[in-house]
């Protein structure tokens, strides 16, 4: 049994699909028999999000009540430490913090923004990076690097990305001469159930219009998000009678309503995010997901793949899903489908409809051989050696 430690966020960003995301981990390594903690810090002012006063704040009372309760539910209560913007300590305190980390096998950063490097400092623990944001990331380091900018490269003994085909041959996303290793988005089968949906459920997908304003530019060429990509789909309800549905964050002014006119139905992101549970009930009541991909992931051939699309599939719901060259990396054309422009969705969604429980039981197969957090979680640790 090893002692894993996870810097990530849940607390700073406490809405269902960002706990899911997390939980996938944390449970996954608990399932395989290894003790994991969560330690998170905050990481520059008003970077909590307070869900039930809908601002950004450096409160983290809200995040801190809803993690709470939630990691309880799985045993792992006493198995996380917020440390907020006056030093204070949640959960664990400062000196079993500081003893987690001198008795750690692993730490995996994994969007907690090197705030730890402090405790790590006198620890012993083997350090792995995992790359949550591929083509950004590797981009930004490319820069920092050619300026000689001092530590532009964050020091771990391990570097994964879920950009799977970063570094391989012909691919164009600079690797600043790591040897990434590559992880798929885990997902824990066990914590999705199977159901069939309503047969007039839409096919939907939670998306922010813009993730942030960063556009990286590589080669004279910029990258942007999924605002770029979604305009290659738009016309998609205008080519079928089969509902589609898109639930929306960061979209500008009137959008929705352009949408709508589109035929698309649109939901406001955290309607179906707003508590762990929710987003459980939310996969439950749609039939698969349709979704395209920011652009910088599909125009440098990245071959990521979704966190949601994977908890999509656990819950036995056909992905149709912009290519990105994920297609190299898991089997298609049964319960999930990489489709490059707006006929090929219409055709997958339409082959779906035509034999619907034989590729919603596809897709569960695929979550349950590829993405599964005991095969993921435990390659993971196989190529660490701990």
């Amino acid at each position: 049994m090893a002692k894993i430690i996870m810097g990530s966020y849940m607390i700073r960003y406490p809405l269902g699909g960002n706990l899911s995301w997390a939980l996938q981990y944390l449970s996954g390594f608990k399932d395989l028999g290894h003790e994991v903690y969560l330690v998170e810090k905050y990481v520059h002012d008003d970077s909590c999000f307070d869900l039930f006063n809908q601002k950004m704040t450096n409160d983290c009372t809200s995040g801190i009540k809803i993690v709470t309760d939630l990691l309880a539910r799985f045993g792992l209560e006493n198995n996380w430490c917020f440390v907020s913007q006056d030093d204070q300590y949640y959960g664990m305190t400062k000196k079993e913090v500081e003893s987690l980390f001198k008795e750690a096998d692993l730490y995996i950063e994994n969007g907690s923004h090197e705030a730890w490097n402090e405790e790590l400092s006198h620890s012993h623990a083997k350090t792995a990076f995992i790359d949550v944001d591929p083509v950004l990331t590797q981009i930004n380091w490319h820069y920092r690097k050619k300026k000689a900018i001092p530590y532009a490269i964050p020091d771990f003994d391990f570097y994964f990305t879920i950009g799977l085909n970063i570094g391989k041959p012909g691919n164009i996303i600079p690797t600043s001469e790591i040897s990434w290793k590559y992880i798929f988005n885990p997902v824990n089968t066990k914590l999705f159930t199977q159901s069939l949906p309503n047969v007039d459920a839409p096919y939907s997908t939670i998306m922010n219009w813009r993730s942030y304003y960063a556009r990286p530019t590589l080669n004279g060429v910029s990258y942007g998000h999924k605002e770029d990509e979604f305009l290659k789909f738009q016309d998609l309800p205008s080519m079928t009678n089969i509902p589609l549905e898109v639930a929306l964050a960061n979209i500008p002014d009137n959008k929705d309503k352009e949408l709508e006119e589109l035929g698309w139905k649109v939901r406001h992101a955290q309607d179906v995010t707003y508590s762990y549970d929710i987003f459980q009930n939310y996969l439950k009541n749609v039939k698969g997901e349709f979704s395209c991909v920011k652009n910088m992931y599909a125009a440098t051939n990245s071959g990521w793949f979704s966190d949601k699309s994977a908890a999509f599939l656990a819950s036995g719901r056909p992905v149709v899903l912009q290519e990105t060259g994920f297609s190299s990396h898991l089997p298609v054309g049964e319960g999930l489908f990489a489709v490059n422009d707006v006929t090929e969705a219409k055709e997958a969604i339409e082959l779906i409809e035509g034999n619907y429980q034989h590729h919603s039981k596809k897709a569960r197969e695929i979550a349950n051989e590829y993405l599964d957090t005991g095969k993921v979680l435990g390659h993971l640790l196989d190529e660490i050696i701990i």
